[in-house]
């Protein structure tokens, strides 16, 4: 499954979260590195969802840009 994942810049790091998995976050020195914590962090959430015996929600978000005039 391809889930999306939101990153933002903070003053020290970068969090992200996935917008179809409430909870399921992560945070890292680098784009790189949370990117890579929150592939790891979302296969942990799904195993756990698996575990209890919770659906697994299909991803839905979609992501695209828009330009606009600065």
């Amino acid at each position: 499954m391809r889930y999306a994942i939101i990153i933002e810049k903070s003053e020290n790091n970068y969090g992200a979260w996935a917008p179809d998995l409430p909870g399921c976050v992560a945070v890292g020195d680098t784009v790189e590195e949370v990117e890579q914590l929150m592939r790891e962090a979302i296969e942990f959430h799904l195993a756990g969802m698996r575990e209890d015996g919770d659906p697994i929600p299909p991803p839905t978000v979609q992501v695209n840009y828009v330009e606009v005039a600065a």
